[in-house]
């Protein structure tokens, strides 16, 4: 079975207009303005995808699905953000689970609509259950279950208000297949783009010869992404002396435009990378200031001249250089290909203004992207470094086509 790209793409775009329609269904219930800042689809084990939701303390609704789209859907927020919450709701809620629940039902109401219209069949709904969760509890039961798991999430951040909103939905894998695999993918694709408009007719992925990855390599290759930031890891500790884990690696396909915002706007220290063979790409090792110093120090065998200054950078781009290598050198072995990169670009700068060239020379060939991120953190010194991996889609295509014939 394979995955149309494209078809692919046309799902995450119903899943960012199902997240406006939610995001306006919110707004006029609060009285607050929220914008959809990311909407992906993540790739990867269901334990992996457990593991990035730790560490979070969340409330929220979950709901199941059935009919027109089968598996589950959830609205959730941070549980320190429920004084927020019942601060711009109209009166009437007594407590925070009936505010909570009224929310959710509204949202993901809206949410699902689109993909009802789409589907030219109602989606139902069941009611509304309110939880309170810690880490991938806020997921429903079974939901990760498998080794190749569909995760879309949407973002929605109320301006004027510190309140902000997550949205998941987890498709059951056998109608969610329909929709983007084998002959199905090109009347999803059609049908797609006459419900919510072109998904990017003018990028290598709106074309004709959209790329049709085989579906088991895509968990292959997402379990390649967690290896090399394992590998990547293991430099790192090599180098520092210090215990180095990673929190989170996975494979997300998202629009480009959207990764800058994601990067954010704090400023960031670390190296770029262009990475030349089958898939070519960029690579970006990207640390908060802090985090850079920090680990520049543990490096040098005296303190460093200034926190950031000429000596750090120096460690900064050395470690840069063994990260990725530790980090292509698993793709290039699996993947049967040679991949090489360029020397390391130093780069301080806030993230998006880091991330914003390398996507703007992509996207000359793609409107979406297979992202591959990873959490690398550091005990001792508290530090993090996040990973993006942005491969050429059509070569990333015929490298996991490859694979699926050996």
């Amino acid at each position: 079975m394979r995955v149309d790209v494209r078809a692919l793409g046309a799902c995450n775009r119903l899943a960012e207009r199902g997240a406006e329609r939610a995001a306006n269904a919110l707004g006029e219930l609060t009285g607050s303005d929220l914008a959809v800042e990311v909407t992906g689809a993540s790739v990867a084990t269901g334990e992996d995808l457990a593991k990035a939701f730790s560490g979070r303390e969340s409330i929220g609704v979950r709901v199941g699905l059935d009919g027109g789209l089968e598996g589950s859907a959830v609205l959730a927020f941070d549980a320190d953000q429920i004084d927020g919450l019942l601060s711009v709701l109209p009166g009437g809620a007594s407590t925070g689970r009936s505010a909570v629940t009224e929310v959710g039902n509204i949202a993901l109401g809206g949410f699902l609509d689109g993909w009802a219209n789409y589907l030219g069949r109602a989606i139902d709904m069941t009611p509304p259950r309110y939880f309170e969760a810690d880490g991938a509890a806020v997921l429903p039961d079974g939901a990760l279950a498998g080794d190749g798991v569909f995760l879309f999430e949407s973002r929605l951040d109320a301006t004027g208000t510190d309140l902000d909103f997550s949205i998941y939905m987890l498709p059951d894998s056998g109608p969610f297949r329909d929709l983007v695999v084998g002959k199905t993918a090109t009347a999803a694709t059609a049908g797609a783009e006459g419900a919510v408009g072109s998904v990017g007719t003018g990028g290598a992925s709106g074309g004709t010869n959209a790329p049709a990855v085989p579906y088991e390599s895509l968990s292959t290759f997402a379990s390649l992404a967690k290896r090399g930031s394992a590998n990547a890891a293991d430099n790192i500790g090599m180098m520092t002396g210090l215990e180095t884990t990673v929190d989170v690696s996975r494979l997300r396909f998202v629009p480009l435009a959207d990764v800058p915002s994601e990067v954010g706007t704090e400023p960031h220290v670390g190296t770029v990378f262009e990475l030349q063979g089958k898939p070519s790409g960029y690579l970006a090792i990207l640390f908060s200031e802090e985090s850079g110093a920090a680990v520049a120090e543990a490096m040098l065998p005296t303190e460093p001249d200034e926190p950031l200054g000429g000596m750090a950078e120096n460690a900064l781009r050395e470690l840069g250089n063994v990260m990725t290598s530790g980090f292509i050198d698993g793709w290039a072995n699996v993947l049967g290909t040679s991949i090489s990169h360029s020397p390391p670009e130093f780069v301080h700068d806030i993230g998006s203004a880091t991330v914003s060239p390398l996507v703007a020379s992509l996207s000359r060939r793609q409107d979406y992207g297979f992202v591959i991120d990873a959490a690398i953190r550091t005990e001792g010194v508290q530090a993090r470094c996040d990973v993006y991996a942005l491969p050429d889609e059509r070569e990333l295509a015929a490298a996991l086509e490859r694979l699926s014939e050996t």
